[in-house]
């Protein structure tokens, strides 16, 4: 089983790496962590991350997480964009139970009743398998998103399924606005609800019945279960 080697330093890296450009960070972790993999929605933002990736290792692990329960126009940019972008190697992660199987076990709309054990049966469970064979990941995860988030790390150590890994969130520093520059410069293929340009208010984009259009003046994440109090579905809270 990998893990985070004795003589890699973690800290050491993360003071260093604290102001560096995204694509320094990715390189460093793909040269220094043993078995290093991508995780991606491939949802409104999730070009970016994954541009750098084919600049810096065109050849690492994407993880998706197909929940069945994504928008079908989730699914045809998950195959347009890595297509576009060149990426040899995207990974379906999907839960032990169908939707259908749920359902039986628990009962239909768990995502409404109780979206905190929805997440963990079709997203957390599935992401901690498939990071058995890691020694660490990226993810596009950045500060400015929810507070939740608002203290993450470029690099760090986190607890996941109980053994040390290295987590690195090489967009952390970076805004929204950094983020839609990135997207315009290079000209990359937006997820087909995103379309803010063409009034379509979906800034952040989850499974279909836990999302929602955001109104005016709302937070980019407002329409993520907007329903309930939740705001994390999970895969972003390790224990450090």
């Amino acid at each position: 089983m990998t893990a985070v080697t004795p003589t890699l330093d973690v800290a050491e890296a993360a003071d260093r790496l604290a102001l560096a450009p995204p694509s320094q960070t990715l390189a460093w972790a793909v040269g220094a962590v043993p078995r290093f993999a991508v995780s991606s929605s491939f949802g409104a933002d999730s070009a970016v991350l994954l541009h750098l990736v084919t600049l810096v290792a065109p050849d690492l692990p994407v993880l998706f997480l197909d929940t069945g329960l994504h928008f079908p126009e989730t699914l045809v940019y998950r195959r347009t964009l890595a297509q576009h972008l060149g990426l040899t190697d995207v990974r379906d992660l999907r839960p032990a139970l169908a939707v259908s199987e749920q359902a039986r076990a628990h009962g239909g709309g768990l995502y409404l009743r109780d979206p905190d054990v929805c997440c963990a049966i079709r997203k957390v469970a599935p992401l901690d398998a498939a990071l058995a064979g890691y020694g660490g990941w990226a993810s596009g995860v950045r500060r400015d998103q929810t507070l939740e988030r608002s203290a993450t790390p470029v690099v760090e150590s986190v607890l996941r399924g109980g053994r040390p890994m290295v987590k690195v969130a090489p967009l952390a520093r970076w805004t929204a606005a950094d983020v839609t520059d990135y997207l315009d410069r290079h000209d990359l293929p937006r997820h087909p609800l995103a379309g803010r340009a063409a009034g379509v208010a979906y800034p952040s984009i989850g499974c279909a019945p836990c999302t929602r259009p955001i109104r005016p003046g709302e937070h980019l994440r407002a329409g993520r279960w907007s329903t309930s109090a939740k705001t994390e579905c999970g895969i972003h809270l390790e224990r450090r």
